[in-house]
């Protein structure tokens, strides 16, 4: 059986006009010179290096499209008839409404999370209603990388970041709705480094929380964003971007002079952070203010997730989070996600048993939390389950920022009196149509009312996870998610079951 996607694909608007395919190339198996060009080979044809990337960004989301030999779907979920743990056997505490979802993490300064969940790095799309409803549902939130560009007023003075006035609105649309669970957490790459974001957010801002991006699932790289012309170039290269080629080059205006200018694109700098750079660095910004560090690492070598990790140690990180292969939301190449790194199941496999490894060691470890292609209840308990009591959290990224997009797109259809059909039948107004807008309202009072239908879309998600944990932890007779382990999963496949038994990994 063959893992390869085909060669067209919800990236590029893509498709095959064969339904025969080959296996190891995913092209038609029969290609013929009559076709009108529909499949990636002739998008590249025409389009050439910037098909890397997903021509489809913007107002959209993008996920892998690969189907990995080995998945949580591998895995049923366990269940449990007698005794009761984490609660007394009675039937007034062993019941779904009983069962502990809090977590508590943070080296120097404690976080409480209402329920094992975080929604990892993402600014685009409904950002706004994303991280609010975050605040809402109890979970820590990430502001994503090169969050500066989304600024039109942007000021950058020698080098440095001056003025980043958007960075308040990105870290209030959290800050207004906390509750005293979760965090609002700036993600900081090379870039942002460099041009002192930290510095700036924590003086002008009162940031608490900052996560360092090694890399991600969907993309290990930084991207390469081509540029309109030189003068877009030359614009990029001032404020501290690395532009290819340099537009400043003399070789370069002359081109451009005789109507001959190439391409350009600005290209995010890959991280090459040392482990004494990244000790330093944090104890300097926790001197500063800052209350929690984060790391946000992908599914690299092995040995890179065991550095990482030992990093975290040395300057007790509060929390990694680890993003497996097949997730992704964005400007993320199309090969890359499908094609490199470990998936989310071998990444968990291998940082558990790394995280194991180091307290046999007697070493202090971070908050541990897994990422790539969450969605559902299922696949959290299972997660968690297959952790064994290692992870803090699951991160659920683009399920969450759909659920801010159709809150929002729904609220405004209601309004306008066009609610969809599909939803007639449960009401005609927002308080009627939007079912956990009570639970809203008994936490913050009558002014949730007045929420973001998008944000009220993230709290009801996330309540819907939450409720369904509760039911599968109460399944296993096991009334906090701290206890859940792989006995609570049964797997279906050879792999899973050689993983489940130690008998297997990569």
């Amino acid at each position: 059986m063959g893992y390869t996607p085909r060669l067209s694909s919800a990236f590029n608007n893509t498709r095959l006009r064969s339904s025969h395919i080959s296996a190891q190339s995913g092209m038609c198996s029969f290609c013929t010179e009559e076709c009108d060009g529909s499949c990636e080979i002739a998008l590249a044809a025409v389009l050439g290096a910037r098909t890397v990337y997903p021509t489809n960004t913007g107002n959209n989301q993008i996920a892998s499209e690969k189907d990995y030999p080995v998945d949580f779907s591998h895995f049923n979920i366990n269940g449990r008839v007698f005794g009761a743990n984490g609660a007394k056997a009675s039937y007034e505490e062993a019941n779904i409404y009983k069962v502990k979802l809090e977590r508590e993490y943070g080296s120097r300064n404690r976080v409480k999370l209402a329920m094992p969940v975080i929604l990892p790095a993402l600014i685009k799309l409904n950002w706004q209603d994303y991280f609010g409803g975050a605040a809402m549902a109890g979970v820590s939130a990430v502001i994503g990388e090169s969050a500066r560009d989304k600024d039109p007023e942007l000021k950058i003075e020698g080098g440095k970041i001056a003025s980043f006035p958007a960075l308040k609105a990105m870290l209030d649309a959290f800050r207004k709705y906390y509750r005293g669970y979760g965090q609002i957490i700036l993600q900081c790459n090379v870039e942002d480094d460099m041009l002192g974001l930290p510095e700036y957010a924590i003086k002008e801002h009162g940031l608490e929380a900052l996560e360092f991006k090694f890399g991600q699932g969907a993309k290990g790289t930084q991207p390469a964003r081509k540029l309109k012309n030189r003068q877009d170039a030359l614009e990029k290269l001032a404020q501290g971007n690395m532009v290819f080629p340099n537009p400043g080059d003399a070789d370069i205006a002359r081109l451009e002079e005789g109507g001959c200018a190439p391409n350009f694109y600005s290209y995010d700098r890959l991280p090459l952070w040392t482990d004494d750079y990244l000790l330093s660095r944090i104890s300097r910004l926790r001197e500063l203010g800052l209350k929690n560090i984060y790391f946000k690492m992908a599914g690299f070598d092995p040995q890179d997730l065991e550095r990482v990790l030992e990093i975290a140690s040395k300057a007790e990180v509060d929390m990694v989070t680890f993003d497996g292969a097949g997730g992704g939301s964005g400007y993320s190449p199309n090969r890359m996600m499908n094609e490199w790194g470990l998936p989310t199941v071998f990444l968990e496999d291998r940082v558990c048993r790394l995280v194991k490894k180091m307290e046999q060691e007697g070493k202090r470890l971070p908050a541990i939390t897994i990422t790539g292609g969450f969605s559902s209840e299922d696949q959290v308990f299972k997660a968690l389950a297959y952790g064994d009591g290692k992870l803090t959290a699951i991160g659920i990224c683009r399920a969450a920022m759909t659920a801010a997009m159709m809150g929002k797109k729904i609220g405004m259809l209601v309004k306008d009196c066009a609610t969809p059909k599909h939803f007639a039948s449960y009401g005609s107004n927002i308080e009627e149509l939007f079912g956990d807008l009570p639970d809203l309202r008994a936490i913050y009072g009558k002014e949730a009312n007045q929420f973001s239908t998008g944000a009220i879309g993230v709290f009801s998600y996330l309540n819907k996870i939450a409720f369904g944990l509760k039911h599968f932890a109460a399944l296993n007779r096991k009334f906090d998610v701290s206890l859940l382990n792989k006995s609570d999963l049964i797997p279906l496949t050879k792999t899973a079951k050689a993983l489940i038994e130690e008998k297997w990994f990569y």
